[in-house]
């Protein structure tokens, strides 16, 4: 049994375990910066290539589907055998979405024994005036004494165009906005829950949020799913909110907002709640079939 947070989000986990590729993280740099930055060379974010002068086949934009960590090395690595500390030509990169870039990002600071965590929710800064669905990773500073937000997908290239006004390193809490808090304010009414979602597909609401946060509720006990899987209590988009489930996505994110300090309920509810917890089948919204982990 885990003792604490920290010890639980220090270790790799089944979505962050490199396992036959380990030892390759152990020669990487100890900065989260030059984590990151090893991490932009290594991805490439399948709705971003166009702006680096890439058209993708439709092969390479199945790589988006991969969850675990190994078998994101091992495909990379099937493309090029380098080092992992060796930037990718754009066309051997592993095509992704923002999960696998904080996955892959928490990963790595794990294999270095720092506490790391994926966590899933909202930016609001790749559209005016627009919280779009996103995963950063959250890793524990000690110097600082807090938990830290860093964007490991933000680029030169997407910084030209997003122009971010903070560090993306730090990135502060009213610019990604864990799903929990959204969720949060858009029940008090603070928040226009049509504000959240994906805007290029047209998709937001309560229901969308809802998603979102039984997502980080997930990764927050190590299942980091695909920004698109769906599973247990996860509404759909004909579902209206709030409804008789609202009680219980209050308490995830209620939970999610506080992690550390409820991590034993956390844990618990997840372990307990087979609407909550990961099955060994979910269904793949993007590929419209339900599929075995």
């Amino acid at each position: 049994m885990v003792s604490s947070p920290f010890d639980y989000y220090a270790v790799p986990a089944s979505m962050t375990d490199a396992r036959r590729y380990g030892a390759m993280f152990a020669e990487l740099p100890d900065g989260v910066g030059a984590l990151a930055g090893l991490v932009q060379g290594l991805l490439l974010h399948e709705h971003w290539a166009q702006a680096y002068g890439v058209s993708l086949s439709p092969e390479r934009r199945k790589q988006s589907q991969i969850r675990s960590t190994e078998r994101m090395l091992e495909c990379l690595l099937t493309g090029d055998a380098g080092p992992l500390r060796q930037a990718r030509p754009l066309e051997r990169r592993l095509v992704c979405v923002c999960r696998q870039f904080a996955v892959l990002m928490a990963a790595m600071l794990r294999a270095k024994g720092v506490p790391a965590r994926a966590r899933c929710g909202f930016a609001a800064y790749f559209k005016a005036g627009c919280f779009e669905d996103h995963w950063v990773c959250e890793y524990w500073g000690a110097p600082e004494g807090r938990w830290i937000l860093v964007d490991a997908q933000v680029d030169d290239v997407q910084s030209r165009k997003v122009k971010p006004d903070f560090d993306l390193l730090d990135v502060p809490r009213d610019r990604f906005v864990i799903a929990g808090e959204a969720w949060t304010s858009c029940r008090a009414g603070s928040a226009d829950p049509s504000r959240f979602g994906l805007t290029p597909i047209n998709e937001h609401g309560f229901w969308f949020i809802a998603q979102n946060l039984l997502r980080d509720f997930a990764a927050l006990n190590n299942m980091e799913m695909l920004p698109w899987d769906v599973w247990g209590a996860m509404p759909r988009p004909s579902d209206r909110f709030p409804d008789d489930r609202a009680a219980l996505f209050d308490r995830l994110a209620a939970l999610t907002r506080e992690p550390d300090i409820s991590f034993a309920e956390l844990r618990a509810l997840y372990e307990a709640d087979e609407r909550l917890r990961v099955p060994a089948t979910v269904f793949n919204a993007a590929l419209n079939r339900t599929e075995a982990l």
